[in-house]
C-alpha cells in the first residue's frame, strides 16, 4: 500500500513544490485558513509530477501508450507538416491526459530519434479535435530498426503552458522509457506506420509505458469498443 502512495516526484516537481511551499508559509502568516489551502495546493503539486515506475512489455513490435489517461481518439488524420513527411492519412491515436493523471511521457517503441520539431500555437482544450492542429506541440519523428516510422506528438492543453522534451536528435530510445512531461493537463498523440492497426478504443484508458496500442507483427483488425 505505502508503494502506491509513496511514489517518487519527477524531478521537476520539486522546484514547483518549493514555490508553494513558500506561497503557504506566507498565506498561513497572513491567515492560516489560507495556509490550510495553501497545504492542500502544496500535496497536489506534488501528487501531480508523481512519476511511478511502470512495467513495460518489451516483445518486439509491441507500440506501447506514451500518456496516461483516456484514449480521446483514433482516427486517420495528417502528421505534422513541420516534419516534412508525406501528406497522407495515417491512423492516429489521441491519450488525453486530465489534471489528476500522471503527466510524465513515455516512449512509444524501441527506435532512433530522426527528428524534433517544436511549433507555438493556442492553448485550445486538448480534448478537442482541432488542438492537434492549433495548440502549441513538440513533434517527435522515431525511426525503427526496420525503417519503420513513427510520430509522436506531445500537445499542450487549456491550462498547459509547458512542454518539456528531454531527448535529442540521433539519441536511441526503448518503449516505456521516459522522454518528458507536459503540465498542467494535455495531449499526446501517436501516428502509426502505414497498416497498422490500433488495439485500443476511445474512451478506453491507457496506462503510460504499459498499455499496448499496437502490434507491428500482429494481424488482429482494428479494435471496437462500447461502455458496459
Amino acid at each position: 500500500m505505502l508503494d502506491s502512495i509513496l511514489v517518487p516526484i519527477h524531478r521537476e516537481g520539486w522546484r514547483f513544490a518549493a514555490i508553494f511551499a513558500v506561497a503557504t508559509l506566507l498565506l498561513w502568516w497572513l491567515w492560516m485558513p489560507l495556509g490550510l489551502l495553501g497545504i492542500v495546493a502544496t500535496c497536489w503539486c506534488l501528487y501531480f509530477f508523481r512519476d511511478p515506475p511502470r512495467v513495460t512489455p518489451v516483445r518486439s513490435g509491441l507500440v506501447i501508450s506514451p500518456a496516461d489517461g483516456v484514449v480521446q481518439a483514433v482516427e486517420p488524420a495528417l502528421p505534422p507538416s513541420e516534419l516534412g513527411l508525406p501528406a497522407l492519412p495515417l491512423m492516429r491515436v489521441s491519450v488525453f491526459m486530465n489534471v489528476f493523471d500522471v503527466h510524465v511521457n513515455r516512449m512509444p517503441i524501441d527506435a532512433t530519434v530522426s527528428a524534433l520539431h517544436y511549433r507555438p500555437g493556442k492553448f485550445l482544450n486538448a480534448s478537442l479535435d482541432k488542438a492537434s492542429e492549433d495548440n502549441e506541440r513538440q513533434s517527435v519523428l522515431l525511426r525503427t530498426a526496420e525503417g519503420h516510422e513513427f510520430v509522436t506528438v506531445q500537445i499542450a492543453g487549456l491550462v498547459a503552458r509547458r512542454i518539456r522534451c528531454d531527448i535529442v536528435v540521433g539519441q536511441p530510445v526503448r518503449a516505456g522509457e521516459r522522454f518528458g512531461l507536459i503540465r498542467f493537463g494535455s495531449r499526446v498523440d501517436v501516428y502509426l506506420p502505414e497498416g497498422v492497426a490500433p488495439l485500443v478504443a476511445p474512451g478506453q484508458r491507457a496506462v503510460a509505458g504499459e498499455t499496448v496500442i499496437a502490434d507491428m507483427h500482429g494481424g488482429e483488425p482494428m479494435r471496437r469498443g462500447e461502455m458496459r
